[in-house]
């Protein structure tokens, strides 16, 4: 565990991070070349453990770790290219932290940040496919009632994404998906614009599998209107 002292150094340099590769373009190299040592030996550990579970409970213990850097990165407003916080941005969507990762994505798709050189994706489109899959995920789960989950915030979360990486180049399967998403986080909240999104994501892919689900809104909607008319 960091002292506040080591923290607020973390902080302090991360502010200070010019460009991704200083010294020549000015970062203060020493904190940055620091959490790239601390960033490869923590993905040596991870690497060393199997369980995709485990290295999303690993990941939780480690986060808190980066989080000085992170706020100092963000702070400092620089738009460099930082691997470290990058990462972190991952971490975040692994360890099940949405509002913590799209916060570092919203910077990162603002600066135009690529991902590390392993990851063949886009910020936008990780991003994108990541989050939706962790949204479909869990909506499934609440459904069967074995997780409860925030509607509200789950669907505000979405929608941020959407707004972020609407103006981004994807796959259009990907922001299918992401429609899909939203639109099943909005069935329970309103019916209509979730009926709106999954018209949206079968429009971009018809292969997104929503056509029942469209079926079944749009019954609902119409015995809603019915029994509003009658009364």
């Amino acid at each position: 565990m960091s002292s506040p002292a080591r923290r607020h150094f973390e902080r302090a340099t991360a502010a200070k991070s010019q460009a991704a590769e200083a010294p020549a373009n000015s970062r203060d190299a020493t904190g940055y070349e620091l959490m790239l040592l601390k960033l490869a030996e923590d993905k040596r550990r991870l690497k060393d453990i199997q369980s995709m579970e485990r290295k999303a409970e690993v990941k939780r213990e480690l986060l808190p770790e980066y989080q000085p850097w992170v706020e100092g990165v963000l702070a400092g407003q620089q738009g460099v290219q930082d691997d470290v916080l990058m990462t972190v941005m991952i971490w975040r969507i692994d360890a099940g932290d949405l509002s913590g990762a799209l916060l570092i994505a919203r910077y990162a798709i603002e600066h135009k940040l690529a991902l590390p050189d392993q990851y063949k994706r886009t910020t936008a489109c990780l991003i994108a496919e990541e989050v939706s899959d962790i949204a479909l995920r869990d909506l499934a789960a609440s459904e069967a009632g074995t997780l409860v989950v925030d509607a509200n915030l789950l669907a505000a979360q979405l929608i941020l994404l959407e707004e972020m990486t609407a103006a981004e180049d994807m796959p259009d399967e990907v922001r299918a998906k992401l429609q899909k998403a939203i639109g099943y986080a909005m069935r329970s909240l309103d019916k209509p614009a979730a009926l709106t999104y999954l018209n949206r994501a079968i429009q971009l892919h018809d292969k997104v599998g929503v056509k029942k689900d469209i079926e079944r809104l749009e019954r609902e909607i119409k015995n809603t209107d019915a029994v509003a008319a009658a009364s």
